[in-house]
């Protein structure tokens, strides 16, 4: 299809799952239409509703992918399998008031897809701000307006790009405010999702500190496709996350929540098949439910690596980094370097291994839902190490490093850092989530010598939107303790320039020709519905450099 790349075939509970990830360790909302109240299990009052907000993603220069979920009786809820398919309308506009519509058309809500619905409008100009809405019936009912935005025409000389970034967002754990903060900034252009959007846990199964704000449905571990079903239709609930998706397009990637904890390309660590069921049907459960709520596209045997460009300025590579992957090692197994074991599958790193050499644009932004920088986490202090050893699977003295991450895979990283290095391939910069932790790394050639050996790329990590970090787990206040942690990790890894291993946030990040700037912006409470955001870092890579460097104001 025009605009994206379409990526190549590649090849297939416990209550209190344990962790292997650092936990995995006043603005008004920008809202064009009043945004429904949340509830758990939405229920239209009497007649077809739009209970679920609308969203918008995967945009192109001439075209984006519009999304909505018609309630059509009052007991079609989510996951439900009742209610008839329901013709849904839908137009855009270069006006919120609808006397410029510039495309129209309709489409079947059924059952069979939980009443949700796509339209991949196409035909519209390139870098320009849309308005779309749905209706049904006699046109009386209407869905709330969204707004969202075209990129650049291929070979533009975009003058800028602005994302917002997030990730790891558990509704258990607080509110969404960075979504909130997010629509309010009308100047991004998309807000990227690196995953974890939402958790399979059952109630209580994620919550380090024994708080939970506000409970899941199903309260049960999700395993079915209607389990799957109901845990997305509630997220879209969330005033906030309506919020977002209906003033941005959002370009999402899955990690391993949106199936199970640790999720492989044969398992989960969080998936008993003897008690569950097998691990394929859960998956493709999952896989089926997050592309029918998703403003997704409908992607190649159920994979979500694709390819946008933002004109010249800018490639955007998204990987899938659980569908193809081998079992995660087993710590001090020495399995982390086998030339046998891959992160990306085959197929995937080939294709962006090709992508990022055939890249004319300035920069080459790769979305990786988990850290490729190299991290020992041995050098920390016992009273952080040995709760982070717990919940990561890592060994209490050592060498101790994250196999769930890029560091359990280090034939894959190699081979790719070296495909950067030996083709001259400048200005990589990978951003990523799943470490619920805020990172400003250099990502070198040789860890082990860095920084006499060079660096290959950058990487900026944004930290959870509210899943459980660092203090969360410890249970006391932000940064009273691992401060000394951050100084002992960026004592014994000098790529690493910058981390904060408490905040829940987001980031904004700004890409010019001279330079990407990530700006990180912290939560005031992620247990607060109305809490405050305030910008905490800034970190960018000039041009040329592969480094980062501290920036003292954030881009205005």
């Amino acid at each position: 299809m025009p605009g994206t790349t379409p990526a190549p075939v590649a090849p297939d509970s416990s209550l209190t799952p344990r962790r292997r990830t650092v936990v995995k360790v006043a603005a008004a909302t920008a809202a064009l239409a009043a945004p429904l109240a949340a509830a758990p299990l939405a229920r239209a009052a009497t007649g077809p509703a739009f209970l679920h907000g609308v969203a918008s993603g995967d945009p192109l220069p001439d075209g984006v992918l519009l999304w909505t979920r018609i309630t059509p009786t009052p007991d079609a809820i989510p996951g439900s399998g009742k209610g008839p398919d329901t013709e849904v309308r839908w137009e855009i506009s270069e006006d919120k008031g609808f006397s410029k519509v510039v495309g129209s058309g309709s489409t079947t809500a059924k059952a069979a897809s939980d009443h949700t619905v796509k339209a991949d409008v196409r035909g519209l100009r390139q870098a320009t701000t849309y308005y779309y809405r749905f209706s049904v019936g006699d046109g009386s009912v209407h869905s709330p307006v969204g707004r969202t935005r075209t990129t650049p025409a291929h070979e533009a000389s975009a003058p800028g790009v602005r994302f917002g970034v997030v990730s790891c967002s558990n509704w258990e754990a607080g509110y969404f405010s960075a979504y909130r903060h997010l629509a309010a900034r009308t100047e991004l252009d998309a807000v990227l999702h690196l995953g974890d959007y939402l958790y399979e846990y059952a109630s209580g199964g994620f919550a380090s500190s024994g708080d939970v704000v506000r409970e899941h449905q199903p309260r049960h571990e999700i395993l079915t496709l209607a389990d799957y079903r109901v845990r997305h239709g509630v997220h879209k609930t969330d005033a906030d996350a309506q919020a977002m998706h209906g003033t941005h397009p959002v370009i999402a990637i899955w990690d391993d929540h949106e199936v199970a904890n640790d999720a492989w390309s044969g398992g989960a660590e969080n998936h008993t098949p003897e008690t569950e069921g097998p691990w394929s049907a859960r998956v493709a459960a999952a896989k089926q439910a997050y592309f029918e709520w998703m403003p997704v596209r409908p992607a190649t045997e159920g994979t979500v690596y694709r390819r946008l460009r933002f004109g010249k300025l800018a490639d955007l590579h998204l990987l899938d980094l659980r569908s193809f992957r081998s079992k995660q090692a087993g710590v001090g197994s020495g399995d982390v370097d086998s030339p046998d074991r891959t992160l990306t599958g085959r197929a995937q790193l080939d294709w962006l291994k090709a992508g990022l050499a055939g890249s004319d644009a300035a920069w080459k932004l790769v979305g990786t839902s988990v850290m490729i920088s190299p991290v020992a986490f041995g050098s920390l202090p016992a009273y952080l190490l040995e709760p982070l050893a717990e919940l990561l699977g890592l060994p209490k003295g050592g060498l101790a490093i994250n196999t769930d991450q890029w560091d359990g895979y280090t034939h894959d990283r190699k081979e790719l850092i070296g495909h950067l290095r030996d083709n001259g391939i400048r200005n990589t910069v990978f951003l990523t989530g799943d470490i619920h932790m805020a990172w400003a790394n250099d990502v070198p050639v040789k860890a082990a010598t860095y920084p006499a050996s060079p660096s290959a790329a950058t990487e900026f990590v944004v930290t959870s939107v509210t899943s459980d970090n660092v203090d969360d787990f410890l249970n006391v206040a932000p940064h009273t303790l691992s401060l000394v942690g951050v100084a002992a990790i960026k004592a014994a890894n000098r790529h690493v320039k910058w981390l904060d291993m408490d905040s829940h946030g987001y980031g904004v990040l700004d890409v010019t020709a001279e330079r990407s700037q990530m700006d990180y912006y912290a939560i005031s409470d992620r247990a607060d519905p109305k809490a405050t955001s305030s910008w905490a870092r800034s970190y960018r890579t000039l041009t040329g450099t592969q480094k980062v460097e501290r920036v003292h104001a954030p881009v205005r």
